[in-house]
């Protein structure tokens, strides 16, 4: 009886697919991938606007730091006071520091014994009444009453001249906030133009044109303002005081719902995230839109 031959490797296999059908599987891998893709895209986006918190980051003389939305509006008004004081920056850096190393910069309702406020102020050391405390501009004011005091507080070691008018127990670390309240007080005072920019969520709700102005007049000490729909425009009486007034506008867009911020042709657009300010010349008139 003859021997069955076994079949070679090559018979073994599967008849090879034709042309048609292998160019049929490559077009239904690659729109799986493309799919893939798009999908990976559009959760990488949803990740990274989820779990990016809006952030405000400020630079001057080669330095940046970061600072979340309700900080910066803070440390916008304690600024802005000492511009309406026409008090010099250094005045400002010594307050932001002290804030920042007292509270954060916020606006806290508690704090050792009976501290309060952005500078942990006393009602029992004399700062006024908690509610006085709390009240951001009548805070501010009270610092500076207290700092102008003490001649030469210009040039100063900032240790020295915080610890004067705070009393605090902890001396030494106003010292490590420095470089904070130098940044915060070059940009904000409108020193370092351009040098504020926020990437914020998108805006839910906007107050009044003149909510914005009468916050200016108190704050900032400007009244020559125009508002109607939706804007405030300001022409400051110099580039400086024009720079302040526009990162006063970024640094409290998140309260007032302002979406954008113009100095001259540069602007500030709140829907375009860390691009920061445009390309252009700055004059002295600043428009912020709101809603």
């Amino acid at each position: 009886m003859p021997t069955r031959q076994r079949p070679t490797l090559a018979e073994s296999r599967a008849p090879r697919p034709s042309a048609a059908r292998r160019r049929r599987r490559s077009v239904v891998v690659l729109v799986v991938v493309a799919l893939l893709a798009t999908a990976a895209w559009f959760g990488a986006r949803f990740l990274y606007t989820s779990v990016v918190n809006p952030t405000c980051t400020i630079t001057a003389g080669g330095m940046t730091e970061t600072f979340d939305p309700d900080q910066t509006a803070n440390a916008a008004l304690i600024a802005a006071l000492a511009v309406k004081r026409e008090l010099p920056p250094r005045a400002a850096t010594i307050a932001l520091t002290t804030a920042f190393q007292e509270s954060k910069i916020r606006n806290l309702r508690y704090g050792d014994r009976d501290s309060l406020g952005l500078f942990q102020q006393r009602p029992s050391q004399g700062w006024g009444t908690e509610k006085q405390i709390l009240d951001m501009v009548h805070a501010t004011n009270a610092f500076y009453d207290a700092l102008v005091k003490f001649k030469g507080y210009q040039t100063a070691d900032i240790t020295t001249i915080a610890q004067k008018v705070q009393r605090s127990g902890f001396p030494e670390a106003y010292r490590d906030h420095e470089g904070q309240g130098r940044v915060l007080a070059s940009t904000l005072t409108g020193h370092s133009p351009a040098g504020l920019t926020c990437r914020l969520d998108a805006v839910k709700t906007s107050v009044a044109p003149d909510r914005v102005a009468s916050d200016l007049a108190e704050q900032m000490g400007i009244t020559s303002v125009r508002t109607g729909e939706g804007r405030v425009v300001v022409t400051a009486p110099n580039a400086t005081l024009a720079w302040a007034v526009a990162h006063w506008g970024v640094a409290r867009a998140e309260q007032y719902g302002a979406t954008r911020v113009a100095i001259g042709d540069r602007v500030w657009d709140r829907s375009k995230g860390d691009e920061g300010w445009s390309a252009g010349s700055a004059g002295t008139t600043v428009t912020i839109t709101l809603g």
